[in-house]
């Protein structure tokens, strides 16, 4: 049994944030019919190299990029810009828990599939619409990207090295408001499924790639709404907390001739710092009153990173890294992706899950970080190849023959 058993999602949206919405909430249980365009379906499918492998070692129409956020769902043709198949998307809306879409503000309204119409056919249905900058405001009618909203939401102001040494705006190299949106509209759309529930009405949900992204800013927009001060770049170090940040170390005996090393230390509090101390062979550091409290660490890093830049340096990563977490102080390896994959705490953690495509047995990708102790999150649905279940949904759900099937795929709408 899985914790969503028995919720069935109708889920327009494609590319990032939705999809990755989506499919948490298909690990969870839900069953997901993802609704894509027939003959070309969600963008993502295309967005390689890399492309899955078939036995002959031939690309395959399936782009990792898709194959990494559609895990555990079904997929069905449709083609919404025609009135039979805006019709066939009514008829599945009554069998439906929720509806998810991230079309332009006005699009739905336009297909006869807006909040207000699908509604008057379910009034249970939680409607969820992704959006760069949500349905009001002077920005809703705009396309929102993740590149552009990590911009306008501020994140690469903050983001990059410092401007004092050479650094400028840095976007992450994962698209964080996408994948913060789709988590929101998760929670949120789980929080209306407990009120429909228990109380039979459904709700319209509307998440903005911007507002996440203003939301996240976590901290340091709370810095700058209580100080009034516009942080700024600070490269890895941390803007309220001191020694935290990436150090650079001796590199190791067997290391390329000019090759250099990291690791980072995240000394969390003033206890932390003292050991670190201890371990550094510069007990008189904590003592010093300069540096012997965080908040008069952060007003003298000027004086006391420098001094730990040198001493950082006077040993190799290994013996750091063993030395500082015998000590328990915080600190880490910075892993390339092959590194992280084959790290032993990573493994234990089943961080990477095994599937059987149609064109390449065992598949490996990502797992979901979900750990459940009595309703496990599902693995038994393949990320689906375009299609797929279109007839098995269409007879499943709303019990069309193969004659019914046979007309809607002549008229081109499935």
């Amino acid at each position: 049994m899985n914790s969503l058993d028995g919720i069935r999602i109708l889920d327009l949206s494609r590319v990032l944030a939705g999809p990755w919405c989506t499919q948490t909430l298909a690990d969870l249980g839900a069953d997901v019919i993802k609704i894509e365009r027939p003959g070309a379906g969600d963008d993502t499918r295309s967005w390689g190299p890399p492309f899955l492998k078939d036995a002959q070692g031939k690309d395959t129409p399936e782009a990792a990029y898709y194959l990494g956020t559609n895990r555990n769902k079904r997929s069905l043709t449709c083609d919404i810009s025609k009135p039979d198949g805006q019709a066939l998307i009514r008829e599945l809306v009554v069998h439906c828990d929720v509806f998810i879409e991230n079309f332009k503000v006005g699009d739905m309204a336009r297909y006869g599939l807006d909040y207000p119409s699908l509604k008057a056919l379910n009034p249970r249905l939680v409607y969820c619409s992704v959006t760069g900058f949500g349905q009001t405001g002077p920005y809703s009618d705009r396309a929102g990207y993740d590149y552009a909203v990590q911009g306008i939401g501020g994140l690469m102001s903050v983001t990059g090295e410092r401007d004092d040494l050479g650094g400028g705006p840095q976007k992450v190299g994962v698209a964080v408001a996408d994948l913060f949106t789709g988590m929101y509209a998760t929670v949120g759309i789980l929080a209306a499924l407990r009120h429909a529930e228990k109380t039979g009405e459904g709700q319209y949900v509307d998440m903005a790639l911007l507002d996440t992204q203003v939301a996240m800013l976590a901290n340091l927009g709370a810095n700058y709404l209580v100080s009034g001060k516009t942080p700024g770049r600070a490269g890895n170090a941390h803007q309220n907390i001191v020694p935290y940040q990436v150090f650079e170390v001796m590199p190791a005996t067997n290391a390329i001739p000019g090759s250099r090393d990291h690791l980072i230390l995240a000394v969390g509090n003033d206890g932390q710092f003292a050991k670190f101390c201890e371990v550094a062979g510069h007990p008189e550091l904590a003592t010093d009153p300069r540096f012997s409290k965080n908040t008069e660490r952060v007003k003298n890093r000027a004086v006391l990173v420098p001094l730990l830049e040198k001493i950082m340096m006077t040993r190799p990563k290994a013996a750091w890294l063993s030395a500082l977490e015998l000590a328990k102080v915080p600190c880490g390896a910075i892993n390339s992706l092959a590194e992280v994959f084959a790290d032993p705490q990573v493994t234990a953690r089943n961080m990477v899950s095994t599937w059987q495509h149609p064109h390449q047995k065992d598949l490996q990708l990502v797992a979901s970080p979900l750990k459940l102790s009595l309703t496990p999150v599902r693995q038994d649905h393949v990320p689906p190849q375009l299609g797929q279940h279109t007839t098995q949904v269409l007879n499943e759900v709303l019990g069309y023959g193969p004659a019914q099937i046979e007309q809607l795929q002549t008229k081109g709408v499935i």
